[in-house]
């Protein structure tokens, strides 16, 4: 199979990827609240296809450590480049936003910053730390980096007392020197584990997207992986070009395929699947930490 760097961008998006635009007076609301407090979220950073929907209905990802990524992942929209100082008093403000849109469930994700010694983890658990004081009953969901590896970074963020922590494959191990040149998979893998084995019982959580290029057998041995490593929750959705500039998608999978991958993980032992051409990492992530799936 050709590297989808090489593909070309020739396939038409699906009907069931055509998202309809609502017409809700909380849209602007939402977003007036954050540009007031001044902070990023990953659904306008990252294009996210779902960022009407969530908006209008209050809820957003909040996106820390600034808007420069010290990697540059190929499926990624957000810039890459040299960062800026960390901003000490954004936790506060996150915990200000999540407070004002009310949220039950605040999930929190950040760029990558190679350049700081923890890689940002400190500031992860101030965040936690922040919403919890401010919103005691709402759970915490963190979307982070790979830290390089450090242990201890992690152990900064675990101890912060999340009650998900997430972080993402993205893709099939093969795709990563086209597609995460700077991230490695098995130390990803290696995170997850040491998150799934920690004896404070923190749920372990990852994704991955379909269309870059791998094969179904390398989608479910990404799930067989994930599994492996004690991963709860598995989300899988469909790649979307955000820019002429990013990889072409190579396939379109259809709905019923995401349900068969979805029933694959649940066979495998993973309790909470999430599977559809819409699913990304923090959408209706409130929904998927709670339900219990048969």
């Amino acid at each position: 199979m050709s590297s989808p760097m090489n593909s070309e961008p020739c396939l038409r998006i699906p009907p069931w990827l055509r998202v309809k635009l609502p017409s809700n007076r909380t849209f602007a609301s939402t977003r007036g609240l954050l540009d007031d407090l001044a902070l990023n979220t990953v659904c306008q950073s990252a294009r996210c296809p779902n960022t009407w929907e969530c908006f209008s209905n209050s809820v957003a990802t909040f996106l820390i450590l600034g808007r420069e990524c010290t990697r540059n992942c190929a499926f990624c929209n957000i810039n890459p480049g040299a960062p800026e100082p960390l901003d000490a008093d954004e936790p506060r403000r996150v915990a200000e936003g999540a407070v004002r849109l009310g949220l039950k469930h605040a999930v929190v994700t950040s760029v990558t910053r190679d350049d700081l010694p923890d890689g940002g983890a400190a500031h992860f658990a101030e965040t936690i730390r922040q919403i919890r004081s401010r919103l005691p009953g709402c759970t915490i969901e963190v979307l982070i980096p790979d830290f390089r590896g450090d242990a201890a970074a992690l152990e900064t963020v675990l101890a912060a007392g999340p009650d998900v922590l997430n972080h993402n494959v993205e893709t099939a191990a093969r795709l990563y020197p086209d597609i995460r040149p700077q991230a490695d998979y098995a130390q990803s893998l290696e995170l997850l584990r040491r998150v799934a084995k920690d004896s404070r019982g923190i749920p372990a959580k990852s994704g991955l997207m379909v269309g870059l290029g791998e094969t179904d057998e390398e989608l479910r041995q990404t799930i067989r992986d994930l599994a492996d490593v004690g991963c709860t929750m598995i989300t899988v959705g469909q790649y979307m070009r955000p820019s002429r500039s990013h990889p072409p998608v190579v396939r379109y999978m259809p709905p019923e395929e995401f349900d068969a991958l979805a029933e694959f993980g649940r066979s495998l032992g993973v309790a909470k699947m999430f599977c559809a051409p819409l699913v990304r990492s923090s959408y209706h992530a409130a929904e998927l930490a709670q339900k219990t799936d048969s």
